[in-house]
């Protein structure tokens, strides 16, 4: 089916540093929390802070005569490198690559003498992705039993061999691009030209190329400024949000329709939230709004420059509240002075640019908030702030056809979306739409080829790259979450046109739709022979688990005794739980293993424990544990007659009130038929 979607592949110079930057965001925004640690504390207890302690900030000398290490030195040398080595290596080969990225950028940091965040962004990913290439070199060729020696061994020689490689080649490399680039900002700021850098980095935020000049060059560069002077004006060069405000406060007096309306509440989540993204489509709206943004930009900088006024570490996100928090001791004044400053004059020129063109911002600022989302590659979280989006709308892409193939996605692809397809599959042939395929799969199968992705909302980010074509659903409650009647809504209205009566009363189509279900889904038509998948011995009417992990460990304790698992299927249902919550609603949770624990099922095997006065889960009350190991797709026809009884209030209250482990079975049908 096509769909027209609201981001498009693109091939610009443009797309591959935008990319660029924020590969490199995402090795720093993760670690944020570490850099306003080590704001904070350098900002307190340094021999120029708040309150100077030399054993914490690494001044004077100690009874012994011993020159005190302190926390701020070390936090910036080793630790902050390191974190971000480990994140880019883990982005690149999970934590194998963030283990090997960190060992090589050790080296780096020893090399140079001095913080090595750049070498910290080239070691980290450089170790991921080789150890990964190495790793591949005897994938499924080593003996049994050998594979921890290996790849132990292997992670450790190619680990110290990049470190040497840090030590001797890439320190002094990164050592003298950072001379280079500290040189060019000094002149800059002797020569009084500093604030030009708002002509590149007000436009470049516009177009999301901000990432690769921010977290590449500005923030290492104010990290080792910061580190030298005790601050730098690095840090607010992208970060000041006075020039964003100025523009929304012009849009809040001149604009008109709803730019004018939703302007106060933009402003809001811009200046306090540092949502800087928030204010591009109304520049995009009125391009020549750049000039305010520039304008506002080197206003700011300038008035930073005069009063020597920086920041201790990175603001992020752009808020005023993580901007005073991270401002030197001696800056508040310049500080605060160049964000209220940046926003008069950005005001001023937005305000005279709105009074003297002419244009409809009423129409306007939902196709701006569009062309803003297709150059930056995705969805805005901000997005429905503009333009009146309810939270939990399909995102991503535009429908251009009917709807023939929805998909229910999870980590395993086997638990959680095998239960929300039998519950959304039976409401979809409720509704008239039988032809319609509603199948489930593992985040790591998807492709894309679906119309609709439903997926957790801790999952939704990882599934939508695979399947960029499609309109995703974000859910928290896989039995009866609302989402599932907007769903029905979309097929009801995207398929109607066409459809006859026959068809949608449930005709000859229905039934050759129902006899030939989706590959690798079992459907209630679907033919299944006689199993044991859920026996007597598996059903505890009172459990005896008095919280989430216990009960985990209950429940997969049935499937071992039934030996239908090893050991490793258990800590592989732990896994599998952390990572996103196998809470169903209606008092049910699911807990089953992660997709790469196939190889510890012997076979399908299903275990229901229940807990009368109910268990914590996630902050969910649970009072009934389904414990789940499937080989291939045994376990899905138990699955969707589960999902049919806690659809079902009654059927749930009866469970509840059952005193026999007969009528537990007797409830969930015929599930071994």
């Amino acid at each position: 089916m096509a769909t027209e979607t609201v981001a498009k592949p693109r091939t610009s110079v443009r797309v591959g540093v935008q990319k660029f930057g924020t590969f490199l965001s995402g090795m720093i925004m993760p670690n944020i929390g570490a850099f306003i640690a080590w704001g904070l504390i350098t900002a307190l207890f340094i021999e120029k802070g708040w309150i100077p302690v030399p054993q914490l900030g690494g001044f004077g000398t100690n009874a012994e005569g011993v020159t005190n290490t302190g926390l701020v030195g070390p936090m910036i040398t080793y630790l902050l490198p390191l974190l971000i080595a480990y994140t880019g290596g883990r982005m690149v080969y999970d934590v194998r690559g963030g283990v090997v990225g960190a060992i090589g950028t050790m080296g780096v940091i020893v090399g140079a003498g001095i913080p090595m965040f750049i070498g910290a962004m080239i070691m980290g990913p450089l170790g991921g992705w080789t150890m990964k290439k190495i790793d591949s070199l005897w994938e499924g060729k080593i003996r049994p039993g050998f594979e921890m020696l290996v790849n132990n061994f292997a992670a450790g020689i190619w680990g110290a061999l990049l470190a040497m490689l840090g030590f001797y080649g890439i320190s002094p490399l990164v050592t003298a691009f950072s001379t280079g680039a500290g040189n060019v900002v000094q002149f800059l700021v002797n020569n009084g030209l500093l604030p030009l850098t708002s002509i590149f980095i007000e436009p470049a935020k516009v177009l999301f190329l901000n990432n690769a000049i921010n977290h590449g060059v500005l923030t290492p560069l104010g990290i080792q400024q910061s580190l030298d002077q005790g601050k730098s004006i690095l840090f607010l060069l992208e970060a000041n949000p006075g020039p964003g405000l100025g523009i929304l406060l012009a849009y809040m007096f001149f604009g008109r329709g709803i730019a004018k309306a939703s302007a106060p509440g933009a402003a809001i989540i811009h200046f306090f939230g540092g949502i800087h993204e928030i204010y591009f489509p109304y520049v995009l709206m009125r391009p020549l709004l750049i000039l305010a943004s520039i304008a506002g930009g080197m206003t700011g900088i300038a008035t930073l420059a005069i009063t020597n006024a920086g920041l201790v570490a990175p603001a992020a996100p752009g808020s005023i509240i993580a901007v005073i928090a991270q401002t030197s001791r001696d800056s508040y004044i310049g500080v605060i002075l160049s964000v209220v400053l940046a926003t008069a004059v950005s005001f001023l020129v937005a305000s005279v640019i709105l009074k003297t063109t002419k244009h409809s911002d009423e129409v306007d600022l939902t196709d701006a908030t569009s062309r803003m989302e297709t150059m930056k590659g995705k969805k805005s979280s901000v997005s429905s702030v503009l333009t009146g989006a309810g939270t939990g709308a399909a995102t991503t892409a535009v429908l251009a056809g009917p709807i023939k193939n929805i998909v229910f996605a999870c980590d395993a692809g086997m638990g959680s979306s095998a239960m929300g397809a039998s519950v959304l599959r039976n409401k979809i042939k409720a509704a008239g739409f039988p032809d319609v395929k509603v199948t489930n799969a593992s985040i790591a199968s998807l492709s894309d080829t679906y119309d609709v992705v439903i997926t957790h909302q801790d999952l939704t980010e990882r599934a939508k790259p695979a399947t960029s074509n499609a309109v995703h659903y974000s859910v928290d409650n896989f039995m009866n979450s609302p989402r599932y009647d907007e769903i029905v809504e979309l097929v009801k209205s995207s398929n109607t046109e066409g459809t006859s009566p026959e068809t949608a009363d449930g005709g000859a189509p229905a039934s050759a739709a129902t006899a030939a279900p989706a590959a690798g889904v079992a459907t209630e038509a679907a033919a299944v022979g006689p199993s044991d998948i859920l026996v007597a011995d598996s059903v505890i009417l009172n459990g005896s688990a008095t919280n989430r992990d216990a009960a985990i460990d209950e429940a997969g304790q049935l499937l071992l005794d039934r030996d239908a698992v090893d050991e490793g299927y258990i800590a592989a249902m732990h896994e599998r739980e952390e990572s996103v919550s196998t809470y169903m609603g209606s008092f049910l949770a699911i807990p089953h293993g992660t997709n790469a624990a196939k190889d510890h099922i012997k076979r399908s095997a299903v275990s229901v424990i229940r807990y009368p006065d109910g268990i914590d889960w996630n902050g969910k009350q649970v009072k009934f544990v389904v414990g789940v190991a499937g080989i291939n797709n045994e376990h899905l026809h138990i699955l969707s007659s589960i999902a049919k009884v806690f659809t079902d209030k009654a059927q749930v209250a009866q469970l509840e009130a059952a005193t026999t482990v007969d009528e537990v079975l007797e409830l969930f049908g015929k599930v071994n038929s």
